[in-house]
């Protein structure tokens, strides 16, 4: 997702604000991880060592200049060595994540990479992954290990019984690939406890790779203030998805009906991060707003509006346990607990292939009385009344997804019978929709 435009953010603060987004998603600890920047100068930025990474300050972050002076208040992270490594080998890396975010760990001591055709934003993004051998951590062997990796046209290294090492043309880059990676990494494993996993064909793959056609362009006039509200709104369900881990920063795509046939709705290659109202591309009538590319999944949105005006919200998205359910064979029932049933109803699927279309198809197997479906291995759908239905929904379908994960490891797992779905709808259906 990152442009590689021309950088305006200081090396100090661009580590500072990816280390506070990686701590607070629980991707290293305080004492793990190490981020570098490389200037144009050739003088690298990285991490301190033996500061704590959840409160680093930018006056704490390390300049090691291209004739090899070392400028700060403490000495540069131990892992210096295989980031000097990296840069010398290939000229192209300007920024590497290192840190030990547990579902890659679990691979790594197990000798084994993530396979990234599990989705196509996986393969896009990470490309194939490549594995360093075991050395001495912050000895030059291990800087050698893992430069030879890099060398050889990976973008991604695990390391044997120690973590990941991520590079990138900048370092939103390099974030963007070890946060999908790390995802893809959980998906495996929650996956793998329902079933086979199913991964993506080279023919699936190609298909997701198609060039777009855009949509025309018009100029729309002021925002109404029911607009500016709705922008607002659908920004702020967006980076609570991410902060719930519901999204990536590369990763699900949300839109509200405005009105008949105009919605709004989040734009390619934006970060869901950090996305706020100018970030949304208006679709009014089939067009898009001047100057402005819409996500890929506008048109699948716009054929549901279309053919259900109840709805007034869609959100996709890639919760890791739903998502799960999704690169398998099993179904994920909802029948378990009442208000499972009560939001989710019966779950759907799409198969994949199915969202690049024009949409008729998915928009004619999704409703008001089925709001959800898995996409086969690309996250999942969720329709809604309004914004906040929408979101509720989805975090009901994670939390569903989590539990019946979950109740793999303490026994069988019994669900409601049609007796008690009949009791439960009539009992509750009326008062849901108005809740």
């Amino acid at each position: 997702m990152s442009s590689h435009a021309r950088p305006l953010t200081h090396p100090r603060d661009e580590i500072i604000r990816a280390m506070e987004r990686i701590y607070r998603y629980r991707m290293t600890t305080t004492s793990g991880g190490n981020l570098s920047i490389r200037d144009e100068n050739g003088d690298i930025w990285i991490t301190p060592a033996r500061v704590d990474k959840g409160n680093l300050r930018r006056e704490d972050i390390i300049r090691v200049r291209a004739d090899g002076r070392v400028e700060g208040l403490h000495p540069a992270s131990s892992e210096f060595p295989f980031h000097l490594g990296i840069y010398r080998r290939c000229p192209d890396i300007r920024a590497v994540v290192h840190a030990h975010p547990v579902a890659l760990v679990a691979f790594s001591i197990c000798r084994k990479v993530p396979d990234t055709t599990l989705f196509p934003q996986a393969r896009h993004v990470c490309g194939e992954v490549g594995y360093a051998p075991y050395a001495l951590p912050g000895s030059e062997q291990l800087g050698h290990n893992i430069a030879e990796v890099f060398a050889q046209g990976f973008h991604c290294a695990l390391l044997e019984n120690h973590g990941v090492v991520v590079g990138g043309a900048d370092l939103q880059e390099a974030f963007e690939r070890f946060e999908t990676l790390e995802f893809t990494a959980k998906t495996v494993i929650k996956a793998s406890l329902l079933g086979p996993v199913r991964y993506l064909t080279p023919e699936q793959l190609a298909l997701s790779q198609r060039p777009r056609e855009l949509l025309p362009e018009f100029a729309p006039g002021p925002a109404t203030t029911a607009e500016k509200e709705l922008r607002k709104e659908v920004c702020e369900f967006v980076r609570r998805g991410c902060r719930q881990r519901l999204m990536t920063s590369t990763e699900g795509s949300f839109s509200a009906r405005l009105d008949g046939d105009s919605f709004v709705i989040t734009s390619y290659r934006v970060d869901r991060h950090t996305v706020d109202a100018e970030n949304l591309t208006l679709v009014r009538e089939g067009r898009r707003e001047a100057g402005k590319q819409p996500s890929r999944a506008v048109l699948l949105h716009r054929a549901i509006y279309a053919r259900h005006p109840a709805i007034q919200a869609i959100v996709n998205a890639i919760p890791v346990n739903a998502t799960a359910f999704g690169v398998t064979a099993t179904t994920l029932d909802a029948r378990t607990i009442p208000e499972s049933y009560l939001f989710l109803r019966d779950v759907g699927v799409v198969p994949f292939g199915a969202q690049y279309g024009d949409g008729e198809a998915v928009a004619a197997g999704v409703s008001p009385d089925r709001p959800v479906a898995l996409i086969e291995n690309d996250g999942v759908l969720v329709l809604g009344t309004s914004v906040l239905d929408a979101f509720d929904r989805l975090e009901v379908l994670e939390s569903t997804a989590e539990a019946i994960i979950n109740s793999r490891a303490v026994g069988e797992v019994h669900r409601m019978g049609d007796e008690r779905i009949d009791e439960l709808m009539q009992a509750f259906v009326i008062r849901k929709a108005s809740r």
